[in-house]
């Protein structure tokens, strides 16, 4: 499979990873995915800063629209990004042009990655994990397995249990999160924080931060 940074490099998504009851291709048509601010996130900003993680080869687990994965790129990262939906990495190769930056985009399913690449010393994930997590929990820890080595940092944001809102995200309750991901990681922070909302001044859902080392 090709590899140009500068192109959308295309895959083949398996149908589990769109079992969620989602429409994303409307979402994606729309302009307007109720889960994308049009802004970076401020926790993987505060997270990357605090935790002086500096520029290296990473990767995002369902990238969406890119806005997370062309920030990262802008700080120096060398990034590789996934999503499963073609219209959402259509929208995040033009986002990645429009602002000069290279990612490497690939169409692929989180819980049945495919692609042959070194590890990552660091991976991104936004509203991934508690997006698929219900239907193929471990397809989706066989992917972190697989593109992570000891060693690998990765931050995870997720919706959390204590509050949970419908319409929503969907949540995560900290025994959960722990049970789940502490299978493959060491917790290192797990903090609650709230998701960035579509309205800077608008307070959004409560979330959990969840900062691993393999």
């Amino acid at each position: 499979m090709p590899t140009d940074a500068g192109n959308p490099v295309v895959g083949t998504a398996h149908p589990t990873a769109m079992s969620t009851g989602i429409d994303w291709d409307q979402h994606y048509q729309s302009g307007n995915p109720p889960w994308e601010t049009g802004r970076p996130s401020a926790e993987l900003q505060r997270v990357v800063a605090e935790q002086r993680i500096g520029p290296c080869r990473a990767i995002e687990l369902g990238c969406g629209s890119g806005i997370n994965a062309v920030w990262l790129a802008q700080q120096g990262f060398d990034v590789t990004a996934i999503d499963f939906n073609r219209l959402a990495i259509q929208k995040a190769h033009e986002r990645a042009a429009a602002a000069g930056a290279s990612v490497r985009w690939l169409l692929a399913d989180v819980c049945n990655f495919q692609e042959k690449c070194e590890p990552f010393p660091f991976f991104f994930d936004r509203g991934c994990y508690h997006a698929v997590r219900r239907d193929d929990l471990q397809g989706y820890l066989r992917t972190l397995q697989n593109v992570t080595a000891p060693g690998s940092l990765g931050l995870v944001l997720t919706g959390n249990a204590r509050e949970p809102v419908v319409p929503g995200p969907p949540v995560v309750s900290e025994a959960e999160l722990r049970g789940e991901l502490g299978s493959v990681f060491e917790i290192v922070h797990l903090r609650e924080f709230r998701l960035d909302d579509v309205e800077e001044s608008a307070s959004g859902f409560l979330g959990w931060s969840c900062f691993v080392r393999r």
